[in-house]
């Protein structure tokens, strides 16, 4: 009788358990193609880190905004109206209103877009615009953004032009890593938005619980918004090639007076240290009575960790709330931040972990006179791996809503204290450990 052909796969069953046999060639070679893909998602940046940060002679706030602007390829604006808008209920009235009224444009992109109420509502809303003739234009990320596709046919029937940033594809593959992580909405080149907020039902409401989001938002009128549209032209055009560019997408300014003097920084992975990264560390060593964050992934690096441990010791209060592990979508993250509290609060930080709902926001104040928000996340990943957008506002009056907005928070935060913290039981340190292993993908 002849031999038999020899099978590759040969799935058998002992004991109630399926096994596939294999020829050892076919398993190394399944192992180094898994192996390539780990080391291509794993390693969105090809660059050797600086050892430290360091700065020398860095000066106050107000000597080091010139410095902060010319580091973070960016300038200062002065002259805009800059309003504060807290959560669901604050923001999302005032940026469907804007596109209402729309006459030319309107450009939105988002990392988050979940099919849901809002998500529904928005997309009624910019069909009709595109129906009136206005030029609408939708950047999704291609991994936050998926479910897009519930709406994306009905859109581009109606004629608004969506693209997604770094879709799930073979080609996408050594890059897919880099997501898109910035929250932008331009109408007409005049109003501006920036924030935390993604599409999504969480972050409707007014954080009154686990499925309301607590989240903060700027709205802009002013010089500055032509730098929030560069940001947006800037992914735009690496997926779609088209270059936004004229007097519809860039007007002449209006005369708009207002009392705040914006800073844009947007930063994409070049190899270098990202201009957000320097911001933020800039920020903290100008800083001479008060540093205040807000963050939902706070992961300090060891160059972080030297500004705030030099802010403490030039006796400035350090204030930082996160949400709590029952609070936060990631506990996995929360643990790895856990890893730095004994550090910080051994130095003095006070930190307070919000447990009412998901505390969104990025948000950073310095003295009471300088304010950051945007996307940005204070870890390795929104520093070194993702698109990110913040804009730095020199206005009293901002920061000041900023800070009452952060003690109103405290209502809903527990603070932690170094005696308790060093007294959690073992398996909670353990969490902690090895969560923080993977810090600079988190």
């Amino acid at each position: 009788m002849a031999n038999s052909k020899p099978r590759t796969f040969e799935v058998s069953t002992s004991e109630g358990t399926s096994f596939v046999r294999m020829p050892v060639a076919v398993a190394v070679s399944v192992l180094l193609v898994l192996g390539l893909l780990s080391l291509l998602l794993w390693s969105a940046k090809w660059k050797q880190d600086p050892d430290t940060l360091t700065v020398t002679d860095a000066g106050d706030l107000k000597t080091l905004l010139p410095s902060i602007a010319g580091l973070t390829q960016g300038h200062l604006d002065p002259g805009n109206r800059v309003e504060v808008l807290q959560n669901g209920d604050g923001f999302f009235p005032r940026l469907f209103a804007d596109i209402e009224a729309a006459r030319e444009t309107v450009h939105i992109e988002t990392f988050i877009w979940w099919d849901g109420e809002l998500a529904r509502q928005l997309t009624a809303l910019l069909v009709r615009k595109a129906g009136q003739g206005v030029d609408v234009r939708l950047l999704v990320d291609g991994s936050g953004g998926r479910e897009i596709r519930e709406v994306e046919d009905e859109l581009t029937r109606a004629g608004v032009k969506v693209a997604k940033f770094h879709p799930i594809r073979f080609s996408n593959l050594a890059r897919y890593n880099n997501r898109d992580h910035r929250k932008l909405m331009i109408i007409d080149g005049r109003i501006g938005y920036i924030a935390g907020h993604g599409i999504g039902d969480e972050w409707t409401g007014n954080a009154e619980g686990k499925k309301n989001y607590r989240d903060t938002g700027l709205r802009i009128q002013g010089s500055a918004v032509k730098r929030l549209q560069g940001a947006f032209c800037e992914n735009w055009i690496e997926e779609t090639g088209e270059i936004i560019a004229g007097e519809k997408f860039f007007p002449a300014s209006d005369p708009v007076t207002g009392a705040s003097t914006v800073h844009v920084v947007y930063a994409s992975p070049t190899g270098s240290v990202s201009s957000v990264q320097i911001l933020y560390y800039l920020a903290i060593m100008a800083a001479r009575r008060e540093v205040i964050i807000q963050n939902p992934y706070l992961l300090p690096d060891d160059d972080a960790l030297r500004a705030i441990d030099s802010a403490i010791s030039r006796g400035v209060k350090v204030w930082i709330m996160v949400p709590s592990v029952k609070a936060t979508d990631n506990a996995i993250v929360q643990h790895a931040s856990h890893h730095r509290f004994g550090h910080l609060l051994k130095r003095g930080v006070r930190i307070w972990e919000y447990d009412k709902t998901l505390l969104h926001q990025k948000i950073m104040i310095i003295d009471g006179t300088w304010s950051s928000v945007g996307s940005t996340n204070f870890d390795s990943r929104s520093f070194e791996i993702n698109d990110e957008v913040n804009v730095g506002v020199v206005d009293p009056a901002v920061a000041a809503q900023l800070r009452a907005a952060f003690f109103d928070d405290l209502k809903f935060a527990r603070e932690r204290k170094l005696p308790e913290w060093k007294g959690r039981p073992f398996f909670h340190k353990l969490q902690d450990g090895l969560a923080y292993l993977a810090n600079e993908q988190l």
